[in-house]
């Protein structure tokens, strides 16, 4: 049987964490511009690949009207307005969002991560509220721009994380801020995919495709010679001009939960221990150890380890399970006073451990309802929660204040990727590493196209 704790008051903590998420000081943002009918219309910049998806999961609610779809990549383009033969199709957004200006209401930012400040700060200056995926941007700078600006403007915002709406994730953070294993010390979180390339820089050039525009798709970033199979459409995550490796991809997913369970900012340290860096990719391992400041949900100090690449993670004593059970694929073990709690990635319910057995947990009492595990009903949750607070029905629970912190902290990771198995000093409220070699990659230098 498990250990019984002195809960708050169910009514006052549900209240508190809204269960629309989780402690999150969220402010409802007006939009002047949707049209009579209370109908929402979209433009979408990029539609292939997780971009059709978010196309797919934002035109299924029932008061969206597709209106603007843009893509770098015409195959792309074609493919989304055979769904949506009523939408105007552009393959630069910055002239679509100039034409459509009045005649769209939300942006949804779908593109490789380079493109998600560029595009979504000038949909933002426009009043549009926004729907960038994850990482919400590729420098520091711009995700504190990015919040910045939401916060001036009152926008409706939301980053494409859509597990932060899933069911074992609402519970996790429940039983964490209710204090089940007590106060957390430690977190250690893993991926064992692959979005690092320790290879050498590829020499020469290729035909570009006559369905993609190069210039287009390098946007703001350095000109380069176009190579076939290494940028686009799959494998610009694994570089450092456009993407963020596999802690800036799964990272975001993986950390949120305990991210937002314990209530955490910005973190005071970090150090990564990986391959000397080579300017082009990120390193395929990593392990990165941050220390957070206090909570009121953790010790004095909180360590988060996180393993990427291959093999990750590790072999820990803090990661054993009983009976010999093997870790899940992906997911964060949270360390607590009174024991750990196990939270796969994704949609398997937590495990409590306590002395090196399995113990039982009321889920219940925590009015949830039964555990959902269908990804496609979950998933469209977090997209229709974005509509519906774009028409004044409900808020919104990763908005840019929350995720660019998330963010802030994955890329500062990604920094000190840099300076393999240097600490690194952080100062939030300066916004600059004490170690000033490091503040250069905080933002990146933006190219006229």
């Amino acid at each position: 049987m498990s250990k019984k704790f002195t809960f708050i008051d169910r009514r006052d903590f549900i209240k508190k964490t809204g269960l629309g998420l989780f402690g999150l000081a969220l402010t409802p943002a007006a939009l002047a511009n949707v049209k009579a009918g209370g109908r929402l219309r979209t433009a979408h910049i990029g539609v292939g690949n997780m971009g059709m998806e978010d196309l797919k999961a934002i035109s299924s609610h029932e008061l969206v009207d597709v209106t603007a779809l843009c893509d770098v990549d015409s195959n792309n383009l074609a493919a989304a307005s055979k769904l949506f033969p009523n939408a105007k199709t552009y393959s630069d957004y910055r002239i679509m969002l100039k034409e459509m200006e009045e005649s769209v209401d939300a942006v949804v930012v779908s593109t490789p991560d380079h493109t998600h400040a560029p595009a979504s700060l000038m949909a933002m200056k426009m009043d549009k509220p926004v729907y960038c995926q994850k990482p919400l941007t590729h420098y520091v700078t711009e995700a504190r721009k990015m919040k910045a600006l939401a916060k001036k403007k009152n926008l409706v915002t939301q980053m494409g994380i859509q597990v932060h709406s899933f069911y074992d994730y609402k519970l996790a953070t429940l039983l964490i801020q209710s204090g089940i294993i007590g106060k957390v010390h430690t977190v250690r979180a893993w991926s064992p995919k692959n979005w690092g390339y320790d290879g050498p820089e590829p020499v020469g050039s290729d035909p570009v495709p006559s369905t993609l525009d190069w210039n287009l798709w390098l946007g703001t970033s350095a000109e380069r010679p176009y190579k076939e199979n290494v940028y686009h459409p799959g494998n610009w995550r694994q570089l450092v001009d456009y993407g963020c490796g596999t802690l800036g991809d799964m990272g975001v997913h993986i950390f949120d939960t305990p991210y937002n369970a314990l209530e955490l900012d910005v973190p005071r340290t970090i150090v990564n221990e990986c391959r000397e860096p080579n300017g082009f990719g990120y390193p395929v391992n990593n392990v990165v150890t941050y220390e957070f400041p206090q909570t009121p949900y953790t010790t004095e100090t909180l360590k988060w380890v996180w393993y990427d690449g291959p093999g990750a993670p590790p072999a820990h004593e803090d990661l054993i399970l009983p009976n010999g059970d093997e870790l899940p694929d992906q997911g964060a073990m949270f360390l607590g006073e009174n024991g750990r709690l196990l939270l796969p990635h994704f949609q398997q319910l937590p495990r409590k451990i306590v002395d090196g057995k399995y113990v039982e947990m009321d889920i219940e009492s925590f009015n949830l309802g039964k555990p959902v595990k269908d990804y496609a009903s979950e998933s469209k949750k977090h997209y229709h929660q974005f509509v519906d607070a774009c028409l004044g029905k409900t808020e919104t629970t990763a908005p840019f204040d929350y995720s660019a912190r998330l963010t802030e902290t994955i890329l500062l990771g990604v920094i000190a990727g840099r300076f393999p198995n240097e600490t690194l000093h952080w100062d939030s409220r300066k916004a600059k590493f004490a170690e000033k070699k490091a503040n250069k990659f905080l933002k990146g230098k933006y190219r006229k196209f």
